[in-house]
C-alpha cells in the first residue's frame, strides 16, 4: 500500500518580507531609544540645559513625523528597498556624526536633522506599506508586529545605551547605535522586495485567481503626498485621527520616552535602573501591540482606540505619586500598564485609515503620524520647559492626562465611512 505524502506547504515570501522590515525598523530605533538617557551626560559635559537639549529632540521628533508621508510617496516611486536602506544610511551619519560635536547647533543638526529624517523614512508609513502590499490576510497582527519593532529596539538598545554612557561615554552609544544602524542595510538590500509581482506571487492571503501585477510608478513624490493631505483634510474622520495621534505622540515619545528617565532620577532613582523600567515598557508594548493588531482584526478600531486613550490618561493622573529613589510595585504596574498601551493605537489607527482612505491609506496614514510627532515634538520641549521653570515634571504628567481623555472622546467620535473616492482617484 501506497501512503501519498504531501510536501510541506511553503513559506509565503510576505513573511520574509515583514522579517526584514522588522529587524530594519529595530535598527532604526536605537536612536529614539538614546535621548532620554542621554539628556544628563550632555548636559554634565557641555552645560546645555534641558530645554537646549529637549530642541533638538524635538526637531527630530518634527522631521521624523513630517518626513513620514512624503517617504511613503518616495517609497510608491523609487521603491521600499532603496528609500529604507538609504534611511538607515543616513541615521547612521547623525549618529555617528554626533561624536564629534562640540556646540549645540551641531547637536540639532546630528539629533534633529539628519536622524529625523532617517527614522522619518523608518517610520511607522513604511510598517504600513509593506503590511499593506504584502498582505491581505492578518494585516492587523502583521502591522502589530512591525509595530512592535520600535518597542524591541527600545528592549534591547536601553540598557545598553545607558550602560555604555554611564561605563564608556555617551560617544561610545552613539557610534553603537550608527554601527547597528548600518548593518542592517546588507539585510534590506537583499530581503525586501518592492511589490509581490517583482517574485511572481501576489500578496499572502489574495484570491488565488488574481493576477500578480506591479502598480505603475508614481512620478512626483512632493506632489502625490501633498495631494492626498488636500483630500483627506476635507473629511472629518482624518482630523479627528489626526487630534487622537497627537495627543498619543505627546504622552509617548515626547513625555514618557523622553523625559521618564530625567523625572525618575530628579527623585533619587539611578539612571541605568530608570533606563531599564523604561526598556522593560518595550517587552510589553511588544506584547500589547501584537494583541491590538489581533483585536483589530476582530474587534471595531474606533472602541479600541477610545478605550486604549482613557486608560492611558488615567495611568499619567497616577505617575507623579508613583516616584522614589526604587523601584516600588506600583511602578512595576504602571511599566506593565503603560507597556501594553503604549502603541497599541497604531493598528487600529492604520486600519481606520485603509478603511477610510483605501489605496492611499499608507501616505495618509503618514500624515496621521505626522501629527503624533508634532504632539511629541511640543510635548519634548513643553516637559523641559516646566522642569527647568518648577524644577519638576508634575504640570506634565498631569496635562497629558487630561489630553488622553480628550484623545479618547475624539477616537469615538470617527464615524463609519465608505472609502473615499477622491483620495483613491489621486
Amino acid at each position: 500500500m501506497t501512503v501519498e505524502t504531501r510536501p510541506a506547504p511553503k513559506l509565503h515570501r510576505a513573511w520574509l518580507i515583514a522579517g526584514a522590515a522588522f529587524v530594519a525598523l529595530l535598527a532604526s530605533a536605537g536612536f529614539r531609544a538614546a535621548p532620554g538617557v542621554l539628556i544628563d551626560p550632555l548636559h554634565e559635559e557641555f552645560g546645555w540645559s534641558r530645554t537646549t537639549i529637549s530642541s533638538a529632540v524635538s526637531v527630530n521628533l518634527v522631521l521624523f513625523g513630517l518626513f513620514a508621508p512624503f517617504a511613503a510617496a518616495l517609497m510608491e516611486r523609487f521603491g521600499i528597498r532603496r528609500v529604507s536602506a538609504t534611511a538607515l544610511a543616513v541615521i547612521a551619519l547623525g549618529a555617528g556624526g554626533t561624536v564629534f560635536m562640540t556646540a549645540s547647533w551641531q547637536l540639532v543638526l546630528c539629533w534633529g536633522v539628519l536622524v529625523g529624517l532617517g527614522t522619518g523614512s523608518m517610520a511607522m508609513g513604511f510598517a504600513a506599506m509593506v503590511a499593506a502590499r504584502w498582505f491581505v490576510r492578518s494585516r492587523g497582527v502583521v502591522t502589530g508586529v512591525l509595530t512592535a519593532a520600535g518597542a524591541t529596539g527600545q528592549l534591547i538598545f536601553l540598557p545598553l545605551i545607558a550602560n555604555l554612557a554611564v561605563g564608556s561615554g555617551w560617544r561610545t552609544a552613539s557610534l553603537v547605535i550608527a554601527i547597528a544602524a548600518l548593518a542592517v542595510v546588507p539585510v534590506v538590500l537583499l530581503v525586501i522586495r518592492d511589490h509581490p509581482a517583482d517574485v511572481g506571487t501576489t500578496a499572502y492571503g489574495a484570491p488565488a485567481d488574481v493576477e500578480a501585477a506591479r502598480p505603475a510608478a508614481r512620478t512626483g513624490s512632493v506632489r502625490r503626498a501633498l495631494s492626498v493631505l488636500g483630500q483627506a483634510a476635507r473629511t472629518r474622520t482624518f482630523w479627528l485621527l489626526a487630534i487622537g495621534f497627537a495627543i498619543c505622540g505627546a504622552t509617548t515619545n515626547g513625555l514618557i520616552g523622553t523625559h521618564f528617565v530625567p523625572a525618575a532620577h530628579d527623585h533619587g532613582m539611578p539612571q541605568t535602573t530608570a533606563a531599564s523600567l523604561l526598556a522593560l515598557v518595550g517587552v510589553f508594548d511588544v506584547i500589547g501591540t501584537i494583541f491590538s493588531g489581533w483585536l483589530t482584526d476582530r474587534v471595531d478600531p474606533r472602541i479600541l482606540l477610545g478605550v486604549y486613550y482613557a486608560l492611558r490618561g488615567l495611568s499619567l493622573a497616577l505617575l507623579p505619586q508613583l516616584f522614589t529613589g526604587s523601584v516600588q510595585p506600583s511602578m512595576w504596574a504602571f511599566i506593565l500598564f503603560y507597556g501594553l498601551d503604549w502603541v497599541a493605537t497604531v493598528p487600529p489607527t492604520v486600519a481606520l485609515c485603509v478603511r477610510a482612505f483605501g489605496d492611499a491609506g499608507p501616505i495618509v496614514f503618514g500624515w496621521v503620524f505626522a501629527s503624533h510627532q508634532l504632539g511629541a515634538a511640543f510635548a519634548a520641549s513643553a516637559a523641559g520647559l516646566v522642569r527647568d521653570q518648577l524644577g519638576n515634571y508634575t504640570l506634565a504628567w498631569y496635562s497629558a492626562a487630561v489630553l488622553a481623555v480628550i484623545a479618547s472622546v475624539a477616537s469615538l467620535a470617527i464615524t463609519r465611512a465608505k472609502k473615499s473616492v477622491a483620495v483613491l482617484a489621486t
